[in-house]
């Protein structure tokens, strides 16, 4: 927990924990090959139509050779690594310790944990090549706007982007629409970096597509790593 400046070894200390998280995370995922990220809410059951949407999408990024990768939970984040290994596909965890809600889903063959949510949210995106947002909270928006900023400012490459549920997501981009673009906060441009659409055939394609375009990636190859800072 941060709370504000400490006694000096004490932060050293924390930069320690903080390196050593990152390190763990890069050398459990080094060979991950090429991932997809399906973010979404820890709080939907079996039976919510938006877990089953979750597992379809999980297994059409399976079918096209994609490791799909979530923050290791329960709700979308489970479904959406189990409709992965319904079809065989590998299965990432980054799983964040928290006090309530986020135990470990039993469908990820590697599952990664996490104190800090920034070193999280840093492997949930180094190893992606695409991001799926399905419906969720706090968090889920939090990794939307995160993963758009970092596309619309150039931080990293231009990734697909897509929204999945578009009568979960109409009110929020009718605003982003007619007041923030409206007021000149964002460019008319920035409405292309995301898509939305309810078909997980559809999505799964779109991403497949767009990740072979734009980045070379190609099956049964091994893929060039994209931040060579990091290597």
């Amino acid at each position: 927990m941060l709370g504000g400046p400490r006694p000096r070894l004490e932060e050293f200390f924390r930069i320690v924990r903080i390196a050593w998280e990152f390190l763990n995370g890069f050398r459990k995922l080094h060979f991950a090959g090429p991932c997809v990220t399906v973010f979404g809410s820890a709080r939907f059951q079996e039976d919510n139509k938006w877990y089953s949407l979750a597992r379809q999408v999980g297994a059409e990024l399976g079918r096209r050779g994609f490791t799909v990768m979530t923050g290791g939970g329960p709700g979308i984040m489970e479904a959406a690594n189990r409709g992965a290994r319904e079809v065989n596909a590998p299965t990432i965890g980054c799983n964040i310790v928290l006090p309530h809600e986020q135990i470990e889903n039993p469908y990820c063959d590697t599952t990664v944990w996490f104190r800090y949510f920034f070193i999280r949210k840093v492997m949930l995106v180094k190893y992606s090549y695409g991001f799926v947002v399905m419906p969720g909270g706090f968090g889920t928006l939090d990794e939307l706007f995160e993963a758009l900023t970092l596309v619309q400012t150039k931080k990293i490459d231009n990734f697909p982007i897509v929204l999945m549920g578009c009568e979960y997501w109409d009110e929020l981009f009718d605003f982003i629409d007619q007041r923030l673009v409206r007021d000149e906060t964002i460019s008319p441009h920035d409405r292309s970096l995301y898509r939305i659409t309810d078909n997980p055939v559809e999505a799964a394609d779109y991403i497949s597509e767009t990740a072979r375009r734009r980045f070379g990636l190609k099956y049964g190859e091994k893929v060039p790593r994209r931040w060579w800072l990091f290597e």
